[in-house]
């Protein structure tokens, strides 16, 4: 279930997708930099997360391998006979529903949180080239290549992880890690009192508002802004972006 929170609409994609034993959770983030370049950053983020669904609607995917449906789709991104320029984070996130165990593929500043007993118990790792600059898929035009950050797909941190009934699997963009540290995320995350629809995508919207709230606050000192600090910015506030909010729980599997 998701809440979704787009000052600006025109730049994250997700996907979701449950495939008899398996559960699909996707997000991606494009780089509002290329707007610059008169190219709409959502046209990236949206064909990349596409494509993924596409795939594993397909049943091209190896379920532990979620690194290998980035990487096939981003090839077909490359291989596209329509030009197609940008760049985005993204994250993937597999679960197993028989085996409880979960297979990630983080390439960026997007990721996700396990939350067990109101604790942290796993997340995907940020990465950045330098303060504020993410890894990213990328197509540039020939005269911006080299110039432009292009990771491989390989470079997403991949893990496995073995998950509990009960546990909770929130995926999102960095508009959310940027705004809210993770004890008001678990603040948030214990107000969900049962695992039904209504309440999983309530506490959802809760979270992405209150983080699209701080962004906008000049005097809160955000995870971003405390970031900055430890590089040596003078920066206080919240960080205006867009912000998507992906929240699951882990269930018993019935076929």
């Amino acid at each position: 279930m998701d809440g979704n929170v787009k000052p600006r609409l025109d730049i994250l994609e997700k996907f979701i997708h449950v495939k008899k034993i398996l559960f699909f959770l996707g997000v991606a983030d494009g780089v509002g930099g290329w707007r610059d370049y008169g190219v709409d950053p959502s046209q990236f983020s949206g064909t990349l997360m596409r494509t993924c669904e596409r795939l594993v609607k397909e049943g091209r995917f190896i379920p532990s391998n979620p690194v290998g449906i980035l990487t096939t789709s981003y090839c077909e991104l490359l291989q596209n006979k329509v030009p197609l320029l940008g760049s985005s984070t993204a994250c993937i996130v597999v679960l197993d529903r028989t085996s409880h165990r979960l297979h990630t593929a983080n390439l960026g500043d997007s990721g996700f949180l396990v939350v067990r007993g109101g604790e942290v118990v796993h997340r995907s790792d940020e990465q950045q080239h330098y303060f504020n600059t993410p890894f990213q898929l990328s197509i540039a035009p020939p005269e911006a290549e080299g110039v432009v950050f292009s990771d491989s797909p390989d470079a997403a941190d991949s893990t496995t992880f073995d998950v509990q009934l009960g546990d909770i699997i929130l995926t999102a963009t960095d508009g959310l890690f940027d705004n809210m540290p993770d004890y008001m995320i678990l603040q948030e995350l214990k107000k969900l009192k049962n695992s039904n629809y209504e309440s999983i995508q309530q506490t959802a919207r809760s979270i992405a508002e209150q983080a699209h709230e701080l962004a906008y606050d000049p005097n809160y000192m955000s995870p971003f802004a405390q970031f900055a600090c430890d590089n040596g910015l003078n920066v206080r506030g919240g960080k205006p972006d867009d912000i998507t909010v992906l929240l699951s729980i882990v269930a018993e599997y019935t076929d």
